[in-house]
């Protein structure tokens, strides 16, 4: 059974370098930003006065459906070895971390996919089924098919449980996408 655990993560792997997401060094350039302008967990954006996209971002992030028995946490919930590249910019970001002891990556999964944060758009696909070797998974929320923001969770096993992350993105005004090296289209947020 361990070579299918090594199988997911080889294939959520994979789909990470296909669907836009980024490294940890990118997201740690992105917090250097950050920290420089003193907005330390968004991205600076070149259009710093889009107030609609810094509320949608916050609205995501205060509607965040998390399962029974989640406790807010920081970033020392889990060591995340991955990170959501949204394509467009600028963007409004927000983060956030809890903790969901006593339940597995794929049950907390599968309940995020089936209880939408703010009724948005589920990127993922069928249900993860229930084994206790998965120490990882995503879960994507978009306001509409196509779109380039929303919510993105990821699950982490810990000792006790999982933790879980949320990543979330909303499109300034000015906000552009560019085409993907090589051509072709994006994926979908949460969907590598």
């Amino acid at each position: 059974m361990r070579w299918r655990s090594g199988l997911v993560a080889g294939v959520v792997l994979l789909s990470l370098s296909v669907s836009g997401c980024a490294t940890e060094t990118a997201r740690g350039d992105r917090e250097g930003a950050a920290e420089a302008t003193g907005s330390v967990g968004a991205q600076p954006a070149a259009d710093a006065g889009d107030a609609a996209a810094r509320a949608q971002a916050q609205a995501w992030l205060d509607a965040a459906a998390l399962p029974p028995g989640a406790t807010a946490g920081d970033a020392s919930v889990a060591a995340f070895t991955s990170y959501t590249g949204w394509p467009c910019a600028p963007i409004e970001e927000r983060e956030a971390f809890w903790s969901v002891p006593g339940t597995t990556v794929a049950g907390t999964a599968n309940w995020l996919r089936e209880n939408p944060t703010a009724n948005l758009l589920s990127t993922a696909g069928a249900a993860i089924p229930e084994d206790t070797s998965i120490d990882g998974a995503i879960v994507g929320f978009i306001p509409e098919w196509d779109a380039q923001e929303g919510v993105v969770y990821t699950i982490a096993k810990t000792e006790d449980g999982v933790a879980v992350r949320a990543e979330i993105a909303a499109l300034t005004a000015s906000a552009t996408c560019p085409t993907p090296p090589g051509g072709g289209t994006w994926g979908a947020p949460g969907q590598g």
